[in-house]
This record gives structure tokens, C-alpha cells and sequence, in this order.
């Protein structure tokens, strides 16, 4: 059994506890002491007919192993926290963090708290607390797209065999999931020929797999357009259209800011446009009356340099949480714009938030029959200015188009 200090020793009881109980979401492990390592997650699995921890480590060669650890196998489990500077316990009761520094001073932030909340937890007059099932080991979820597609291929995704890539596996997770948004949304789209731009499509994962989703799956007549900066991703990206046969995908290098098409747009989509190029796409997708609007924003530097608000000085006061304020208040804006121009509006997750912290999607629907001058649009508007003078003691950037 491996030495602990009183802090890991503490982590280790409510791990422990957690499992038993089956209240355990999930234990991450960062900074780990292998320097080969860049991370283990650990989950509740069933194998058979009996309950394990199974422990997941991430290589930096891209690989992935994976360890079965038996509930109450003390010794495994303290061998596997002592490896770790930076532990996080995520329960349905709360959470605990242990931190050990480079002097070897630990804490455990939260670990009183959800050790109360543990042993509370099946007291007469105590409500039940919410139970984490354990996943089957082999359980395989049915994605829309299996891996073996071409284009899957020729953009680095999968090899020839159709298998995704180890460091591919996110961003495989990342495309079929968009997917899945997509097709939340394919009943608001017109019958007949489609209509899709990608405005700064980068290496444009989306544009090939929604083509796919379309073109290949669904069987519908699609013209859809990529427009990046980025001469030689374009060229790339127009080498890989012609090989698969995307006829109708075409790829263009320009500014998405002075991009235009006499085309009827139905969908405008656009995967982590930096900044205020979000805030282009979405103007261009109002201004095209686009009927679903699908975007997930990258970074939010503008709002953060603009924002003026005495009344949230006490949350703008430090960095961090400027930053995570700038980044909601800057997509709550972008929804209300959208809302102001007649579409229904929601902020949806993306993909796992700890693959990747960049995994809201705002999503617009556009309303049949919007008066863009009725009271109510009117309301609205003047909602979306009024909130942005709050924020930053100016007019907005971005208005009706």
C-alpha cells in the first residue's frame, strides 16, 4: 500500500465511500508524477456481474490503457492517487479537490463538506441521493457516423481500416454529436435543395460531415459553401471535396465579413470562429434570414476589453472570473440579438466540457411569419440594447440587420 499524506488519505475514504454508495460520478487525475502520463479518469463500471472502478490513463504517445480496480482494493486505489498532484472527486453530493504542490504541502478543498454530505446521505429523513448506474464495459454508442467513411479518412480522423484514430477519438465524439444537433433541427429546413454555409470553416470537420449527413445519408440535393482565410487549408480541404465526389461542396478563401451569395441560405454553421467572427457569422446568418443557425464561439476577448459595469465589479474584479462573465454575457447578447430578429434561441452543450471547455453551441431558429417592427420585436431589441449599455456603457456593435 503506498504512503499517503493525511489529505490523500482523507480523498482516498471518500472515494471509497462514494463508490460504495454509488453516488461516484467520476475521480480525475492531473499532474501526474509519470511524465509519459497526461491524465487518468476513473468511473464505476460493470463487468459481468460485479461492480469496478475502471481507471483510464492517457498517454502522451496518444494511447490509452485501461485498469480494473475492485471495490475495496485499498492498495490499488492509493497506489493509483499517489501518482497525482491534482485530484478532483465529482460526486452526485457534492465535490472535493486534493491539490499537492511542488513544496509536497497538500489540501483538500470540499472534502469536510462532502464527507458530511456522504455519511448523511441514507439517514432516516434524509433525501436519497441520486445514484450513478454503472456503464456496461463494452458498451458502444450508435453514432451516426461509424468511422469508415472516405472523408473521415483523408482528414486525418480514421486510417484506411475505418478505425478513428486514439487522438481523434474527441473530435470524432465532437463531429456525431453535431450531427445529432443537426438532425434535432432538420425539421425547421425547407424540402427540397439545401442551401449551407460554413463561415470560417478551418479544416472544416463540420462541412465534410454535414455534406455526409445530407448528401450521403439523407439522400438530399445539397450546395454548401466553406469560407476560411486560409489559402492552403482551402486548397485542402477543396482536394479532399474532389476526391470522396462532394460535388456540391465547395470551399472558398476570403473574408467571411465581406462574403455574400444571391442564394437563399437555409443554415449557417460554424465551429470556434475566434472573437468577434462569431459575432460576423451570426450577423450574416440574420442578415440571409437563415432558417436554423448553428454556432460554437471560440474566444471572447471583445467583451472583455469592453466591459464597464460598475454594478458586476465585484465579479470583474478578478481575471479568471471576468473572463468566464465576458464569455456568458457575450453568448447571452448573441442570443438576444438572434431572438430580436426572429429566432428562437437556446445554448446548448456541445461535447464534454472537460474535452474541451470551448463546447457551447448557440442555436437560432427562425420564426415563420417574424414582424421584425411588431411591438414585441420592438421589446426585444431595445432588451438586447439596454443589456449591452449595462455591460460596457455603449451602443452595441451589433444590431438589426
Amino acid at each position: 500500500m503506498a504512503t499517503l499524506d493525511k489529505n490523500a488519505a482523507e480523498l482516498l475514504s471518500l472515494v471509497e465511500l462514494a463508490a460504495e454508495s454509488g453516488v461516484l460520478k467520476k475521480l480525475v487525475l492531473s499532474k501526474p508524477h509519470d511524465s509519459l502520463i497526461k491524465k487518468t479518469v476513473v468511473t464505476l463500471k460493470s463487468i459481468s456481474t460485479r461492480t469496478v472502478l475502471q481507471a483510464e490513463s492517457f498517454y502522451t504517445d496518444n494511447k490509452a490503457k485501461h485498469k480494473n480496480i475492485e471495490l475495496g482494493d485499498i492498495d490499488a486505489l492509493s497506489l493509483l492517487i499517489s501518482g497525482y498532484s491534482q485530484i478532483n472527486l465529482l460526486t452526485t453530493l457534492g465535490d472535493a479537490e486534493y491539490k499537492l504542490s511542488k513544496s509536497l504541502n497538500s489540501a483538500l478543498i470540499g472534502g469536510e463538506k462532502l464527507k458530511r454530505a456522504l455519511q448523511n446521505a441514507n439517514s432516516i429523513g434524509i433525501e436519497s441521493p441520486k445514484r450513478i448506474a454503472p456503464t456496461q464495459n463494452n458498451k458502444k454508442k450508435n453514432y451516426i457516423l461509424k468511422g469508415d467513411e472516405p472523408f473521415l479518412r483523408l482528414i486525418g480522423v480514421s486510417d484506411e481500416n475505418g478505425r478513428v484514430y486514439d487522438k481523434k477519438q474527441a473530435k470524432f465524439r465532437q463531429i456525431n454529436r453535431f450531427l445529432e444537433l443537426v438532425r434535432d433541427v432538420e425539421k425547421h429546413l425547407p424540402e427540397g435543395k439545401l442551401r449551407i454555409c460554413d463561415l470560417c470553416c478551418g479544416k472544416s470537420y463540420l462541412s465534410f460531415a454535414l455534406y455526409h449527413y445530407f448528401a450521403i445519408i439523407q439522400g438530399r440535393e445539397v450546395k454548401m459553401t466553406g469560407v476560411d482565410l486560409k489559402a492552403d487549408v482551402i486548397e485542402y480541404c477543396s482536394g479532399v471535396a474532389r476526391e470522396v465526389g462532394f460535388d456540391g461542396l465547395e470551399f472558398l478563401c476570403g473574408d467571411v465579413n465581406l462574403y455574400n451569395t444571391d442564394d437563399k441560405v437555409d443554415m449557417v454553421v460554424s465551429l470556434h470562429a475566434c472573437d468577434i467572427a462569431t459575432d460576423i457569422v451570426i450577423g450574416k446568418a440574420i442578415e440571409w434570414q437563415a432558417k436554423v443557425i448553428l454556432s460554437t464561439p471560440c474566444c471572447h476577448h471583445e467583451m472583455n476589453r469592453l466591459l464597464d459595469c460598475e454594478s458586476l465589479s465585484f465579479i470583474a474584479d478578478y481575471s479568471m472570473l471576468k473572463q468566464k462573465l465576458c464569455d456568458a454575457a457575450t453568448d447571452a447578447l448573441r442570443l438576444k440579438l438572434m431572438e430580436a430578429n426572429g429566432y428562437d434561441t437556446a445554448a446548448l452543450e456541445l461535447i464534454d466540457p472537460e474535452e474541451t471547455p470551448k463546447n457551447i453551441m448557440l442555436r437560432g431558429i427562425r420564426k415563420n411569419n417574424f414582424d421584425i417592427n411588431s411591438d414585441k420585436a420592438q421589446a426585444l431589441y431595445a432588451e438586447y440594447v439596454n443589456t449591452y449599455k449595462f455591460l460596457t456603457g455603449k451602443e452595441p456593435v451589433w444590431g438589426r440587420r
